[in-house]
């Protein structure tokens, strides 16, 4: 590959390719070690389905920066796709949790020794909800519901908005409401898992449940805020067409498709340590045994 014959539009497209090849890498090499070690079917469907989300998020921005002057439908599908797997990927990774802890709502099954814990919520929740209620079956499955509905809401709010979008009925009034709905939802599904995860903190943190949580809310984060940034840098003129290839038109989405190429890579790493697959492949309980024999 020659780069001093490239412009730098070829050579923006090469490094995000070789990005995305990074990303591809680790996570199949992670993915194949949880292959290879099967053990727990329940759990590892789960955990392959949220490392999984590096590559398509790397490979999908990918696909719109090689087509960056592509129709607007096209990248409402590209990010539909992507937000649409984000949101199943936040649903496993509370299954996940409950596998983690042994609970089971399809079958009632909720240890007794963790029944009857305080949840606090905090505004705005408290609107809704009273400020102290104590854990049982009816919470537990209401946090479940409340991460769920994103996993229904994203998939129906991004079919309208394509369809819209392709019929010319999208003015900018309901692009806004599309996103407050999708802001909502979201929040609430994270707000469900960050409760979770303090009221279960103790029990889970043999299982690196703060990484893993990073990695997913990570991904989330940087992809959101990022945006928020481009369109703050675009508005103010800070970033403008002479600074790079193309028009202004479509700066914003290159480079944040640029920077999710990149930060994949990053996020693939990361998730060796926190998907390690140790846990199944006998080495976590090798050294748990050591430790009780010098114990």
């Amino acid at each position: 590959m020659d780069f001093a014959n490239m412009d730098r539009g070829q050579i923006t497209l090469a490094a995000s390719g070789i990005s995305v090849m990074l990303t591809m890498h680790f996570t199949f090499q992670l993915l194949s070690q949880h292959m290879f070690y099967w053990k727990n079917p329940k759990e590892q469907k789960a955990i392959a389905i949220i490392i999984l989300m590096a590559p398509i998020y790397a490979i999908n921005s990918f696909v719109g920066l090689s087509d960056i002057r592509g129709s607007k439908p096209f990248f409402m599908l590209l990010h539909s796709v992507k937000e649409c797997y984000e949101a199943l990927a936040i649903a496993k990774f509370l299954a996940l949790m409950y596998s983690y802890l042994n609970i089971s709502l399809s079958k009632n099954v909720v240890p007794d020794e963790i029944k009857g814990r305080e949840i606090r919520h905090s505004f705005p929740m408290t609107l809704f909800q009273p400020r102290k209620t104590h854990l049982n079956h009816q919470t537990l499955r209401l946090l479940k519901y409340w991460t769920w509905q994103f996993v229904v809401i994203r998939p129906i709010c991004s079919i309208l908005m394509i369809t819209l979008q392709i019929m010319g009925m999208y003015p900018s009034w309901l692009s806004w409401t599309f996103t407050i709905i999708l802001n909502l939802s979201f929040s609430l599904a994270m707000y469900s898992l960050v409760v979770f995860y303090h009221v279960f903190a103790k029990e889970l943190e043999p299982h690196k449940p703060l990484a893993k949580f990073i990695c997913i809310k990570g991904i989330v984060f940087f992809c959101f805020w990022q945006g928020v940034v481009l369109d703050i840098l675009v508005a103010m003129g800070i970033v403008r067409s002479h600074h790079f290839w193309l028009d202004t038109e479509h700066i914003e989405e290159a480079i944040q498709n640029v920077l999710v190429c990149v930060e994949m890579v990053i996020f693939s790493v990361l998730q060796q340590y926190a998907f390690h697959v140790s846990p199944y492949s006998g080495d976590m309980e090798s050294k748990l045994k050591l430790r009780r024999k010098d114990e």
